[in-house]
């Protein structure tokens, strides 16, 4: 009998196993790709949409570049999934039957209940919400003046937080543009759980770029124009951009599987509570022993790989292969520059410059070859 596989979502995830299952299925199963954009956005370069929105080109790729001519590709928003009947709930179209799904939906940006700040903030989950950002930093530097800078306000100093920080002030230096930059940080410093020799370097190409950072105050209210501190002085605000959390999708709110704040729990094998549901990247919150695996797009590159392979399996009655998530280091990029942290294979533990840099944008061109080709990667190697 033949099979219905669906994969839900076009992100990293996504977009991965489908490559993977594309392989791996051949004529065992019929292959369905749902998901709200008809292109797959190289999410972790998004930020440079922030200073040049022409560099969305470069970034995005249309699925038909990445699904074969025999896997359906349909464009709508999934609204949830019934696992007893076995359908995908889709907003605009009629439901799509599975014997087998993969939720690679993504995630959705979490407010901690902080009064006013999902209605006062931008963010950066998407292409539309990178030109959203660069479109309200380009009006407040058009309304500002030397005397009266725009104020922006990035709150949450992870990796999103700091790259879009350092793009705000690659295009305030581009434009000559009258603006004041504000990093805001909860925890004692910026990108919090990490090595404090990247926290550093990070903090130095931050101060370098003119970007304030404000750390250990935790926002306890977002207004029009001002965000209100547990200890600090007010802070004024023209644009105010959150990348302070994730949450699950709404999607997946009502599905009957063992699931924290929308968010599937999976074992290591990507098999959640019913066994025909799989769930990788943001979605999932998979079993790693101590910890979960990070909400990462380096996580959800490698679980795409296995997954794809897991459902074949499954589909064969074969045993599931376990995952294990490699951490192969960390790259962040601050406007031009970068640092590089505990990098496989090298025997520097913290460094930037040009190699951090060209590594960064290696890093995107292989991801980018993988989905489609070497020819498309190196088109796209001056936006990266």
């Amino acid at each position: 009998m033949t099979e219905n596989v669906v994969v839900l979502g076009a992100g990293y995830a996504g977009a991965g196993a489908i490559n993977k299952l594309q392989s791996e299925l051949g004529g065992n199963a019929r292959l369905t790709w749902i998901a709200d954009v008809d292109y797959h956005l190289v999410l972790h370069e998004s930020h440079r949409v922030i200073r040049d929105p022409d560099v969305r080109s470069d970034i995005t790729f249309p699925v038909e570049e990445i699904a074969d001519p025999s896997t359906r590709f349909v464009r709508d928003e999934v609204t949830g999934l019934d696992v007893d009947e076995q359908v995908v709930e889709l907003a605009d179209t009629d439901d799509v039957e599975y014997d087998y799904v993969l939720v690679g939906l993504g995630s959705q940006t979490a407010y901690y209940g902080i009064p006013g700040l999902e209605d006062h903030s931008l963010t950066l989950k998407s292409l539309d919400d990178a030109l959203e950002i660069h479109e309200a930093v380009k009006e407040a530097s058009q309304n500002a003046t030397r005397g009266e800078p725009a104020q922006v306000v990035i709150g949450g100093a992870g990796l999103s937080g700091i790259q879009t920080a350092g793009e705000i002030a690659e295009f305030r230096d581009a434009h000559r543009a009258p603006i004041e930059i504000h990093l805001v940080e909860a925890l004692e410093e910026i990108f919090p759980g990490n090595d404090p020799e990247v926290q550093q370097a990070l903090r130095d190409l931050l101060e370098e770029a003119g970007v304030q950072i404000h750390t250990d105050d935790p926002i306890t209210e977002a207004k029009e124009d001002v965000i209100e501190f547990d200890e600090g002085e007010p802070l004024d605000h023209d644009v105010l951009v959150w990348t302070g959390g994730i949450t699950g999708r709404d999607a997946m709110g009502g599905a009957d599987l063992e699931k924290e704040h929308n968010r599937v729990n999976t074992e290591a094998n990507f098999q959640t509570s019913d066994e025909r549901v799989f769930a990788i990247g943001d979605s999932a919150i998979i079993d790693q022993g101590d910890r979960p695996a990070p909400p990462t797009a380096q996580a959800a590159w490698q679980a795409a790989e296995v997954a794809g392979e897991n459902i074949s399996r499954a589909i064969e009655n074969r045993p599931l292969k376990t995952w294990e998530y490699n951490d192969k280091g960390t790259v962040v990029s601050v406007g031009e520059k970068a640092v590089a942290h505990d990098v496989q294979m090298l025997p520097v533990d913290t460094f930037g410059g040009f190699p951090a840099k060209n590594l960064k944008k290696m890093i995107a061109a292989r991801w980018i070859a993988d989905i489609t080709s070497w020819n498309v990667a190196r088109k796209s190697w001056s936006s990266l």
